[in-house]
């Protein structure tokens, strides 16, 4: 193979012949390791590739022959599949094919072997590594491990044979999970008891003695004892399948991802079997992956992911962690379902006393009983013991007074959006607090050192900006108040990685990073309709981006009159840029969650909101989005409300759900020319997230 990546860490095949009871001959162990520990995953770059091509010839040269071949990872990792690292050395196609090539090529060695093949999966499998795995003619699983295709997530395609043999083993309707859906949402993981229960491994060991025990199934297996039943694929299923994977892709990236709608084009090549159509389906790969190497869409895809698995776990402008106060109990003032789900956040991460307070008694049990029911359903699904069911429910308790965060660390509101009643609720607190305690804030758009300004500690107040749902978006806002002191900010940082959440610090800026951009480019949208474009037309300009939601869709989630409250304090700070739409007010004084009434009709009462004599077109519209996203990304970065782009990408992406192959935001405006048309220059430096020139 003559493609290079530059400094590609090779994953080694290291290949050792062992005796086992019940074995007549001797089976063949391929252990797949880097060189290093788990926190750097074995992946396949083409020295990666060789050296199992090698093992594989070393295999087949072994005099006697091997009974079996077994293939296994170093501790906690099977393989994480292609080293993307790489990439930005693949400058040219024939480089791309090469690679997509090889690994085919290697791969099949493993299932076209001869003498029996089995993966030993003790850890997580993704990408290339689970297409290696599939490639074996049997499979165990570790109990522990997760299996993964992430390609769809990035913009690619599962391109080393996955769309090929996966729905031919498990059946082509969970193949469209497991490839497309579940990759689309924020890249689910399969854990190893559910992939054995679809067909993905044969039989699921324990850690502990996993290789052992995985050993004595593969002798039984050779030796006729154990017998492993495929189910039958049915070729029938596979047109509503398909359908299903077409409407996941146009509902979740409106048709704009690079690899999603590939994919599902390659599902459908599968439906003649392997047996059948295998060379013609793993061409198609070839040509897939070829091409999907060789775009700016992928680079920014690298961009990235490199910014959620490298700058989000070193959050730039952070204090040293050493400053962090320790927290051994947590107050949320409110009980309300914003303050519930972080109290339930709080107590999962933390197991630390979490108690809620309210004005009233029933608003205080009404928040502990949710709290305590969302764990009830954590323990039905097995994803909590009995044991630590009673523990966690008994750490969550409720109160009128506040009285009861006299030895709390850290106090967080999460009341309503009004200045002077969280100016009142702080001091409330204050006074019965240590003087150490840290004070927090889940504001989404009011001054942080103005909620502060009337204590006699404001030194300790901090923002702690959350997104809903609390479980599932992985971003908080580290807000930097005026007097905000190192160790206040540390311990927010240190909570916000033990909460298992990605931490960006912003400046006490209106509204910050996330609604700042996610109003501007809604205002822009709302402004077209009170011009005439028909509610439809603003509501698809967007769709050519992907974005995980149409703008009046985001509207409905955010709730109007959240939404209205961001507008009316970003018109007081920047009134040139920001209107407060008569169209969202009328939502909200008629108690309108969305401008439908049901999927494409627009609500009777809010007829007229599109009756101006300006109608714009689907593309006027994106560009003025676009335009005005381009102009807010490059106020904020001069008014320093992050440390560069790179923040701003990343919380979109994280607080957002952005793809990635926007490259959060500033690879795309880069890439369209936005960029440069309205601030004269580029976000990011020339290939970074994209091509190189």
């Amino acid at each position: 193979m003559t493609a290079v990546f530059e400094n590609e860490v090779v994953t080694a095949a290291k290949v050792r012949y062992l005796r086992a009871p019940g074995l007549a001959g001797e089976l063949a162990l391929v252990t797949l390791d880097n060189g290093h520990d788990h926190t750097r995953p074995s992946t396949f770059g083409p020295g990666g590739l060789a050296s199992l091509d090698a093992a594989l010839d070393e295999i087949a040269a072994h005099s006697p022959a091997p009974m079996a071949i077994g293939v296994t990872g170093k501790p906690f990792v099977f393989a994480v599949g292609a080293d993307l690292s790489g990439v930005p050395s693949v400058t040219d196609a024939a480089a791309a094919r090469e690679i997509a090539e090889t690994g085919h090529r290697v791969f099949r060695r493993v299932k076209d072997s001869s003498i029996p093949t089995f993966a030993f999966v003790n850890g997580i499998a993704l990408g290339g590594g689970l297409e290696l795995a599939l490639h074996c003619h049997y499979r165990t699983i570790s109990g522990t491990a997760m299996v993964a295709f992430p390609e769809v997530f990035l913009g690619l395609v599962p391109g080393w044979g996955g769309t090929q043999l996966l729905p031919n083993l498990i059946g082509i309707d969970p193949a469209v999970t497991v490839i497309v859906e579940n990759a689309l949402a924020q890249n689910k993981m399969t854990p190893a008891p559910k992939a054995a229960k679809l067909g993905i491994a044969d039989a699921v060991f324990e850690p502990a003695d996993f290789l052992e025990r995985s050993i004595e199934w593969a002798v039984g297996v050779l030796s006729g004892e154990v017998t492993v039943s495929r189910p039958d694929i049915d070729p029938a299923a596979w047109d509503e399948a398909i359908g299903r994977a077409r409407a996941i892709v146009a509902g979740r990236t409106r048709n704009a991802s690079p690899g999603a709608l590939r994919a599902v084009e390659l599902l459908d090549l599968a439906r003649a079997g392997v047996d059948a159509a295998f060379a013609a389906g793993t061409a198609a790969e070839d040509d897939a992956l070829t091409q999907l190497l060789m775009t700016d869409e992928l680079r920014a895809s690298l961009y990235s992911f490199d910014l959620v698995n490298k700058r989000a776990k070193r959050p730039a402008g952070a204090p040293d962690r050493s400053l962090a106060r320790k927290v051994t109990k947590v107050g949320v003032v409110g009980a309300g379902l914003m303050a519930s789900q972080l109290a339930l956040l709080f107590v999962r991460r933390l197991e630390v006393p979490v108690v809620l307070t309210d004005v009233d008694q029933a608003r205080v049990d009404k928040g502990v009983g949710y709290v305590h029911g969302e764990l009830d359903k954590l323990a039905q699904r097995g994803r909590l013991s009995g044991d630590a069911l009673n523990r966690l429910k008994g750490l969550v308790t409720g109160s009128r007074s506040k009285d009861v965060f006299a030895d709390a660390d850290l106090v967080i509101e999460a009341v309503f959006e009004e200045m002077s009643v969280k100016q009142q609720v702080f001091a409330e607190v204050e006074a019965v607090v240590s003087e150490t305690c840290v004070l927090a804030t889940n504001t989404s758009a009011l001054s942080v050192s103005a909620m502060a300004a009337k204590l006699e500690h404001p030194e300790r107040v901090v923002g702690l900006h959350f997104f809903n749902p609390v479980a599932v978006l992985p971003l908080i806002e580290v807000v930097r108040a005026e007097q905000t002191d190192d160790a206040t900010l540390a311990t927010a940082f240190a909570v916000g990685k033990q909460l298992k959440k990605s931490c960006v610090l912003v400046a006490d800026a209106p509204a910050f990073v996330v609604n700042r951009l996610l109003t501007r480019f809604l205002g822009e949208i709302t402004s077209a309709v009170e011009q005439g474009t028909p509610v439809a037309v603003a509501d698809r300009a967007l769709d050519p981006l992907g974005l995980p939601m149409s703008p009046f869709d985001l509207l409905t989630l955010v709730r109007p009159p959240v939404a209205l409250h961001v507008a009316e304090r970003l018109h007081e700070a920047f009134p040139d840029r920001f209107a407060v739409g008569a169209g969202l007010r009328r939502m909200v004084e008629l108690g309108k969650s969305s401008v439908y009434s049901e999927p494409g009709v627009v609500d009777p009462d809010l007829a007229g909101i599109d009756d101006g004599d300006s109608p714009l077109t689907e593309d006027e519209v994106r560009s003025r989005a676009e335009r005005a996203l381009a102009e807010e990304i490059r106020l904020m970065l001069d008014e320093g409300v992050v440390q560069a782009v790179q923040d701003i990408d990343l919380c979109m992406l994280l607080g957002a759900g952005w793809p990635f192959w926007l490259g959060g935001i500033s690879a795309h405006l880069d890439r369209t020319g936005v960029s440069e048309a309205v601030t004269g220059k580029l976000f990011l430096p020339k290939g970074v997230a994209s091509l190189p020139s």
